[in-house]
């Protein structure tokens, strides 16, 4: 069979990826929506689950077409629904919002290297259903007091042009900081709202973890989600920010899994990327050069965290690899 429309490099390689983690996604929104009480919350994560149990079943179409193999991703032995609640008051939801977030980038990303018109089909279906389960999402834990809104200001009345480099001075050993202007205000309280349910996710985590190094990571990752959640705090109570509580959610006293080892650890990988590239969009779009600098020290620590990680996936035999370019060399060596 001679394909017309093969799959480039890129392509193989993102719609790879997606698999992986529309897999994911689907093993968690099948607990929630086991485990949930509330017909609201439930309609919200079965809708989307049936949106991208279609877009999956689509991908496997895609890969039978091309003669590529289906990848493993993650299966119903990844997930055990009748572990108790591990999350309570509105977790799901939140945790949700935060997974769509992470979707609307890599789609973003994943488009501009596709040529494919199935591909973009695919993505640009995913899209969609990701912003409309976002906006579901958010109005949903606004209406029920769940989620936190950002500080609010003063109407800016006049354009304003930076008028001297100190604008970006914020070591000074005298003097007061110049204040924090509205888009780093809003970076650092977006970063809190994600790092407090990072938080919350891998405390569930650590506590229902079968593997003594992964429970070990997890406990270190709560410890790292805490120090960023209190750099930003105390940026923002410094310069007399009013900021409300931080979105709230319930990890119970489970101890049961309901995920794999595998399935956490993923999961962690992926946030861990996420996280990155929000430390980078807020180190670059922050003018003020002390918060920059706490923005970069954060992604350092980020991004070895993440490695460390990887190193754990790797170690237990949890990390499916992606597709690979032929070995060239290895081939006439033989």
């Amino acid at each position: 069979m001679i394909l017309t429309n093969p799959l480039s490099v890129s392509e193989i390689g993102t719609i790879w990826q997606t698999y992986q983690e529309k897999t994911l996604i689907m093993r968690f929104l099948e607990y929630f929506i086991e485990k949930s009480d509330e017909q609201e919350s439930r309609n919200i994560l079965g809708g989307l689950w049936q949106e991208l149990n279609f877009y999956v079943k689509e991908m496997e179409e895609l890969f039978s077409d091309q003669g590529m193999v289906k990848p493993e991703g993650f299966t119903s032995a990844d997930v055990n629904l009748e572990a108790p609640k591990l999350y309570d008051n509105g977790f799901d939801i939140m945790f949700l919002r935060v997974l769509k977030e992470v979707s609307m980038g890599l789609y973003t990303l994943n488009m501009n290297m596709t040529y494919n018109k199935k591909v973009l089909s695919i993505y640009e279906g995913l899209t969609t259903v990701t912003q409309k389960i976002y906006k579901l999402s958010t109005f949903y834990l606004l209406e029920k007091g769940i989620l936190s809104l950002p500080p609010k200001v003063t109407m800016p009345k006049n354009i304003e042009y930076i008028q001297s480099k100190k604008y970006k001075d914020g070591f000074r050993l005298t003097g007061d900081k110049r204040a924090l202007n509205n888009l780093e205000i809003g970076i650092l309280h977006h970063n809190m709202e994600a790092n407090n349910i990072g938080m919350q996710l891998i405390t569930g985590f650590a506590q229902c973890a079968q593997n003594k190094e992964a429970k070990k990571y997890f406990l270190k990752g709560k410890e790292l989600a805490k120090k960023q959640i209190k750099m930003m705090e105390e940026i923002l109570l410094e310069g007399d920010v009013q900021f409300s509580a931080t979105s709230g959610a319930t990890v119970t006293t489970s101890t049961v899994p309901p995920f794999s080892d595998k399935l956490m650890m993923h999961c962690i990988y992926i946030l861990n990327g996420f996280s990155l590239v929000g430390s980078g969009t807020g180190a670059f779009f922050s003018l003020r050069n002390d918060i920059a600098m706490k923005s970069m020290i954060l992604a350092k620590d980020i991004y070895f965290y993440a490695q460390e990680g990887i190193k754990i996936k790797i170690k237990n035999g949890w990390f499916e690899e992606p597709p690979q370019m032929e070995d060239r060399p290895g081939l006439i060596r033989e």
